[in-house]
Formats: C-alpha cells, structure tokens, sequence
C-alpha cells in the first residue's frame, strides 16, 4: 500500500510546537498585534458533522458549502467576527487521526527481522491513502490563511489529532498563528464561549499520545509477530491461518474475563440448611427469614427444627418502622453509560460509544467520553431541564423538576476529569428512532432522574420467637417515587444477581487504571472480533480455548501479563507526560525496556505457553531446531561502532559456525565474520571494564588445535572491543576501523564509508589457501617497509634472499609499535602461511646461505616483545640455557609471573627436529588464561 510521508521541513516539528506552544511574553505580545492581520481564518473539527454543526452555529444557518478534494469532508465558509474583527472563516474537518504510525520499510514485513528488534526499530509518521486527499485539502486551505483553529475533541486523543493537523499545515505555511478552541457540547452557548476564550494547544497532551501510540505500536507488532508465527507452526491444524494478536490493553481484558470464568469453575457448592417461616393471610403470604440464616450440619438444623415443631406459637417480640430512602442516579460518565446500556438496553459497549458519538456531533448531547460525574456550579442545568418539557412522555417530569423547591438537584459523584462535565441531553427531539432514539431516551431520563429526588418509602419489620428461635420479616411502603417515574430502568424492590453480568467489564477498567474510557469497547470487541472470548445465550462472556491457553501459558512464565499492572503504571506515566510533570522520552525508553525485557523472557519460555495451548488444540508439533534457533533471540554483544544499534552472534546459514552482525541489518551491515579455526564461541556475561560504550561483553573461544601460537590455551574468554591486541590481530577485527562501515572480520573486508545509506552486505570471508593461518600473530601496528639496499646494514652482506619456510620471499617489516624494538626491523611470511620469523640484525645461525629458513632462536633478546601472550625478556647477561640445543643467550626468558621460562624441542622426525617448539611458563595454562583477561593483552 502506497503511503505518504509527512515532509519534515529543517525547522523541525519540535522546533514548531515550542514556538506556538511556549512563547515568551514578547512572542505574546507580538501575537496580539498581529492579530490586527489576520482576514482569514482556517477552522478544523474532527469530524464533517461537527465541523458542519459549528459552522451552522457561528454562521447562523447561512455557510457556503463546497467541496473539498475528500467528497466525505466538506467546506463551510462564512463571516464572523473574532479577534475584534471581522474575518472570513473557512471550516473543514478530518476523519479521526490524520496521520498514523509505522515501523521503515526494513522493518514493516513479518519476515524482514526477529520481532525483538520492533523495540528499538526506527518508526515514522505517515499519511495513509485515504487520508491523503484530506491533507491535501487542509494544505490548499491553510495557504490562504492567516491563522488556524483547533476545533477537535478536547481530549487526549483530540489534542494530538489537532497536532498533526498543525503539523501538516505549518509545513505549507510556517506563519500561521495556531489557536485552540475547548468546548465540550456543541451548542451556541459553548461554541460562542469557546470562540471567546481562545487558547494555545498543550503539547504536553499531544506528547503523552505520541508516546501511548509508539509503545502500542511497539508492543503489539513483537508480541503478535511472536505468537503468530510460533503458534502457526506449533498447532497447524488449528492455527494455521489465525491472526493471534497483543496488546498491551486488550490482553488484561481477556484476563479479566478468564479470571471470572476460572473463578465461577473453582467455587464448589456446599449443601446448608436453614429453617423458613410463612404466615399465610387470606391469599397474601409473608415468609419470616431466620436470624441463623443457615446452618451446614443437618443434623443440628433438624434438631433445631424439630424443637421449633414442639411449640410452634409465634411470639411478637419488636414491631418497628423507619423511613427508607432510595437514591437518584450518579451524573452519568462513560463507563456507566457502557455498563447500563448494555444491561438496560441490551446495546454492546461498542456501538453505544459509536451512537454516542454520532449524538454528540449532532448536537443532541455533550461529549460522551468523560470521566466526571460531578456537574460544576457554572453549568445551567434549569434550562436544559426546561428544554425537556417539550416531550410528551417525559415533558410532565421535567416541569416537575423545575417546579421542585430549589430546582434541579443533581446527586454529586466524586470524579472529575477538569475537561468534560457529566454526559447530558444539549437539545430536545422526538424524531430519532432505533438504537439512537433509545439511547438518546436513556440519557435524558437518566439526566432527569439525577437532578430530580430520591424515592422515599416506609420499611416496616417485624421479629417473632419461636421455642427461642428468632425470625423477621420486613416490608416496604412506597411513599413518594420522586425520579422512579421517569426512570423505569430501576426497581426498588430489585435484587442483585449473584453472578457478575456482562457489563461488569467495563466497570474492571477504572479499578485497574489500565485503559481510557475512549478505548473500553473497542478492547472488548477486539477480544471477541480475536475469538479469544464468545458470547453465551443470555449475553455473557465465555473465553475462548485459544484466549484460555493464552492466558495460563503467559501467567505460567510469572509474568502476570494478563494483569493490568504493566499497563496500569503506563497509564499513570502517560498522566504526568500530559501534565508536564515526566519527560516524553525518559517515558517512552522506560516503558520500551520494560516491556523488551519481558518480551525476552517470555520467548525463551515459549514452550510453557505450548504447554498450556495443548490441553485446548492438541499436540504440539515438534519444530526443528532450526526454526527454533529463528526464534530465540540473541542477546546483544555490544553497541555497533557504526550506527550504535546491538550487535548479537548469530549461526551462518550453512554450518554451525556463528558471526556477529548488527541488528541494524540491511540499513547497517557491520559484520565479523570468524575465521574457520574458531570452533565455538558464546556471549560471557563478563564485562569488559576497559572498552565503550558500555557494556562490551566478553565471548567465550574455542580454537582448533594448532591454530593459535603455542603460549595460547585453546579454549578463553576475550574481548572483541579492540583493547585485546592479540585477538584484534587473530580475528582481524576490521569492524572496529574509522569509515569501516561494512562486514570485516575474519579475513572478510572492511566496509566502505559509513555513510553510505545502501552499503553493500556483509559477506563472509574468502575460503582460505591450503596453507593454514599463521600459528603466532603478528604484532599490530606493523607497516611493511622496502628491502634494504645489497651490502646495507642487515642480515649480511653475504646474504642473498631470505625465503620462509613456505619457500617464498621473506616479507621485511619495520616495528612502529612504541617499545624498545621500535624502529627496528625483521622478516615475516609474506602470505601469512608459516610460522616464519627473523630480526634483520640477528647474527647468522649458519655462516651459509639463510634460504633453508629462520634459524633456531639463540636467545630471547632475538624475539620481539609480546607481553600479551604473557612473556617478557629478561635484559642483561646471564647464564646460557641448558639443553635444547641453544646456547648463547643474552638473556633469560620470563614470563609475567617472574618464573623462569621452559623451552621444548621437536623431538619428532621431520624438518623442524631439534627446534625449539615452544616456551612455556611453569604455570602455563593458569597464567596464560589470567594475563590474557588483562588489557595489555
């Protein structure tokens, strides 16, 4: 699907919210006086009947209409005076959200990356294809105006709405003033009110949005990628093709569901017994409840009983009354208005909130997406009551209302959102009819029962005795029905069911702070549109066996995800982002890292959640352990140098080799690649305490035999960071390289330059030559130098040509590390094939020809210094080491230990017989794993 990319413009979006949304006094000042400016007016709603019904409004019934590039928004222009002044206006509207949210294009397909990577993936603001034609139109508008006004609803949603359609029209014309109008029905005393009192938008709002809307993208993109894709391959048969969404709103609502499920399947009935007593006069019957209630020994109820049976006079013993009161409605909020419509008038939550909202942008009632029900004192209610007497059902009430001493009464709750009052009709009509007349109905005789009077009653009891047993009964005497004769939805004499009824659910939502009113229905359609949940005969929820296997596989690993706590303490954060009291993105990597960790965990113990879906699906099918090496997750190595996202070890395609790869991967391809001689390597959890940035894991090795200089163990834990010298050189870790922006490592090459947007991709290194690896490192920092000229200083001037022991031309190389043996110089292999290596100025073994190869190394001041393998030279004279067929030393080997050296000699037929084959320090293995950890390595 083609979309369309918001333009960033280099002023930057920030940039443009920090200057309409924070100006300085002198910037206020310069507002006002450009005010005197402004002839034409851009006003956005966020829906066609809104924006038409405040244009009906501030026109007085006499708008153009004409349309706009989106035939489902139109345009009203009209006269009217703001700012002092008159202005033309020109009123237009947008469907809901301009602009969505969604991962780059390398990320946007199921299969481009392990789902773990969608936290950290870069995201974008795009305009969707049926939303172009709108943005389109606000552009051509808004270049023709001076200022612009925000007419969307005022909440949460409605202020970052409104920022994007700023967003959108400050790119075309960055002048524009930006007002922002609240209101909270629309009707002509808000909409003249709210034209009066003109404010700024509150960006801190809008943030809190953006930062709810990337979690959720983020959250529900790597868990639904992650069930999906598992699920579909451990239960084919049943899976196959099913969609199996996270959020981290929706989930806690079928957790809601199956807790209450699982709690009526664990309650086990226990058989009681009580004793009842009717009196019977003339056709009317009371029943007498038992002051004991109820007793759960039959016997001792039967022993009871049966004394009672013995003397079975009734006595009087207390006659009393008292009066009874039962009390008017709360002011009506969103959640009630959910709950008793879908119990009085059997409409789902979801399509009272979509009636709901068509009323309101018809003028009939206020914005319904409130969490106050408390009416403030400068709300008129006398004449929304009066406009109620028109009605020939409920007209009589109403007038009744007024005439009551003190007028409209309204019972007070104790929620206040500080944005929208209590849900209220805003104008009479008798001409709606189905579910919106019947909703419509709902909330007029809800607003007239609340400021109305309670119901008040007579309830009369009375105890008797019997063989000291007491009994009552009770009666209650209707005096005055006050608001039960326009709210028939009531009964006093009703009793409370004992199971919880479906609307029940929405109520759990403000309990738990793990949702916003304006998202209560679509949770629970969602779980039901997900087969996750079902609906019984009599309308009650049912979980499904997938939403039941969810549930217990995902509480099964210990993190109660079907709980609202995650999402409760989101919601609590998303409060004080919108009250400027916490930063947007210290929020947002908070809540990114908390749910990554738990997304982690919850794929290594993926098998649990297998476990719990097979009672309800079947056997889970076995996967191979490739697809479920695809689906584990690679912890992170270290930051890459080149664009900061984690590195993690990953198999190659082909083998069990392994590599390390950025996760950035296609946009990045920094890669290492390791050479064939290492056999295994893992992450250590050890840290390295030298390399940035912080932290740089160690990895564990294990080389072929032969494959590493002989002082080396096999098998060590180092670092890949570029403070290790040795392993840097063994494993050639070009990656580390200013510009080395591509794959390196390994004998593959470094990258080209790191900008580079579309560098080519990592490639393992080139198979290597029948000639195996050089067994000893060479020393870093080394640069080849050309050959002395014949008779110079050097090897002699007898010598002719130093061959290796490969049989090839000696390489000459100057040491340009700092040390006592910079500056001079030595031959090495020049393919890198043997072991060969000689000092320029070391004496002749033999007094021929040194084309037969390097000589056995007299002494030690003959080999360079390598104290990352552990050893040093001891300067000065000493004795001659015995044995070994050397003699002549200069000085003694040590190692870092200060122990004395020990050399061994090929003692094995063959070329190399009765060289020296290696120098060990007495505590070899011990020493040599110490020092290596070192960073003089």
């Amino acid at each position: 699907m083609l979309v369309h990319l918001l333009r960033r413009f280099p002023s930057g979006l920030a940039a443009q919210r920090r200057f309409f949304c924070s100006d300085t006094p002198q910037q206020a000042a310069d507002m006002i006086r450009n005010r005197a400016n402004i002839k034409r007016v851009l006003c956005v709603a966020e829906k066609n009947d809104a924006a038409k019904g405040i244009a009906e409004i501030m026109s007085g019934g006499r708008s153009r209409r004409r349309e706009g590039m989106s035939k489902f928004n139109k345009i009203y222009e009209f006269e009217y005076n703001l700012f002092g002044q008159n202005v033309t206006v020109t009123m237009t509207s947008v469907s809901g959200h301009l602009l969505g949210l969604e991962f780059k294009a390398p990320f946007q397909k199921w299969h481009s990356c392990n789902p773990v990577l969608l936290f950290d993936a870069e995201v974008e603001k795009y305009c969707p294809d049926n939303m172009v034609q709108i943005k389109r139109t606000l552009e051509k508008e808004a270049r023709q105006c001076q200022a612009l006004v925000i007419w969307t609803d005022c909440d949460r949603e409605g202020e970052n709405i409104g920022f994007e359609i700023i967003d959108v029209c400050k790119a075309v014309k960055s002048s524009l003033q930006v007002f922002r109008a609240k209101f909270s029905e629309i009707t002509p005393n808000s909409i003249r009110r709210a034209c009066e009192t003109l404010t700024e938008p509150d960006v801190n709002i809008s943030d809190a949005v953006d930062v709810r809307q990337e979690l959720d993208l983020r959250i529900g993109a790597s868990f639904t990628r992650f069930q999906t894709l598992r699920l579909q391959k451990i239960f084919p048969e049943s899976l196959a093709n099913q969609l199996i969404s996270y959020g981290s709103c929706q989930f806690p609502t079928l957790g809601f569901v199956v807790e209450r499920f699982k709690a009526i399947q664990a309650f086990i009935p226990e058989t009681f017994y009580k004793i009842k007593v009717l009196h019977e006069v003339e056709e009317d019957t009371v029943e007498f409840s038992w002051k004991r209630n109820r007793l759960f020994n039959h016997t001792a109820c039967l022993v009871l009983y049966q004394i009672c049976m013995e003397d079975p006079i009734a006595t009087i013993t207390s006659v009393t009354s008292k009066p009874k009161s039962k009390w008017r409605p709360l002011p009506l909020d969103t959640v009630e208005l959910e709950k008793l419509a879908s119990r009085k008038l059997r409409i789902n939550a979801k399509e009272t909130m979509k009636i709901a909202e068509k009323l309101y942008t018809q003028g009939y009632i206020s914005y319904p997406r409130t969490e106050t029900n408390i009416f403030p004192p400068n709300l008129a209610l006398g004449p929304l009551v009066e406009q109620q007497t028109q009605s020939p059902n409920w007209g009589a009430f109403a007038q009744r209302v007024l005439e009551q001493p003190g007028g409209p009464n309204p019972r007070q709750g104790k929620k206040s959102d500080q944005a929208h009052p209590p849900i209220h009709p805003t104008k009479y009509s008798n001409s709606l009819q189905g579910n919106e007349g019947r909703l419509y109905e709902f909330i007029v005789r809800h607003f007239l029962a609340c400021v109305s009077q309670d119901a008040l009653g007579q309830e009369t009891t009375v105890d008797i005795d019997i063989a000291r047993e007491t009994f009552s009964a009770s009666g209650l005497m209707v005096i005055a029905r006050n608001y039960l004769d326009v709210y028939p939805y009531d009964k006093w004499n009703t009793k409370l069911q004992c199971v919880t009824p479906k609307p029940a659910l929405s109520a759990l939502y403000p309990l738990a702070d793990s949702s916003t009113d304006a998202t209560h229905a679509d949770h629970i359609e969602t779980i039901k549109s997900r087969m996750y949940v079902g609906l019984t005969a009599d309308q009650r929820f049912l979980p499904g066996e997938l939403g039941m296997g969810l549930v217990e596989g995902y509480n099964s690993m210990g993190y109660e995800m079907s709980k609202p706590n995650l999402r409760a303490e989101l919601e609590a954060d998303l409060k004080l982002v919108s009250e400027g009291a916490k930063d947007k993105r210290s929020a947002l990597q908070h809540h990114i890292q908390k749910y990554k960790a738990v997304f982690i965990e919850s794929v290594r113990k993926a098998k649990k959640l297998d476990e719990a879906l097979s009672p309800y699906l079947g056997a889970a099918q076995q996967i191979t352990e490739v697809e479920q090496q695809d689906m584990e997750i690679p912890l992170p190595v270290r930051k890459c140098p080149h664009c900061g996202r984690d590195m993690v070890l990953k198999k190659k395609r082909e083998g069990n080799s392994k590599f390390l790869t950025c996760v950035g991967y296609p946009a990045c391809k920094t890669a290492v690649w390791f050479p064939d001689t290492v056999l295994e390597v893992s992450r250590d959890d050890e840290i390295c305490p030298t390399c940035q940035p912080y932290p740089v894991h160690m990895l564990k090795f294990k080389f072929r035999r032969g494959s590493l200089p002989p002082m080396m163990p096999l098998e060590f834990a180092g670092c890949i960071g570029g403070c290790d010298e040795t392993l840097r050189e063994v494993l050639d870790l070009k990656y580390l390289r200013a510009g080395g922006g591509g794959g390196g490592g390994g004998g593959g090459g470094g990258g080209g330059g790191g900008d580079d947007p579309r560098p080519p991709a990592p490639r393992p290194p080139r198979a290597q030559s029948s000639n195996p690896r050089p067994s000893l490192p060479p020393v870093p920092f080394w640069s080849s130098q050309p050959p002395p000229p014949p008779g110079g200083a050097g090897v002699g001037a007898n010598s002719d040509v130093i061959v290796c022991n490969c049989g090839q031309d000696a390489l000459l190389l100057t040491v340009r590390k700092d040390g006592p043996n910079q500056g001079r110089q030595f031959y090495k292999c020049n393919s890198g094939s043997c072991n060969f290596f000689l000092w320029a100025d070391q004496p002749s073994q033999q007094g021929a020809s040194q084309s037969l190869g390097p000589p056995m190394p007299p002494s030690h001041s003959s080999q360079p210094p390598r104290p990352s393998l552990g050893f040093r030279s001891n300067p000065g004279g000493g004795r001659g080491q015995e044995g070994g067929g050397a003699g002549g030393h200069a000085g003694q080997i040590m190692c870092n230990c200060n122990e004395m050296a020990v050399t061994r000699t090929v003692q094995k037929d063959g070329p190399n017989k009765g060289r020296f084959d290696r120098i060990l320090c007495s505590s070899y293995t011990m020493m040599l794993t110490l020092d290596y950890r070192h960073k003089d390595i």
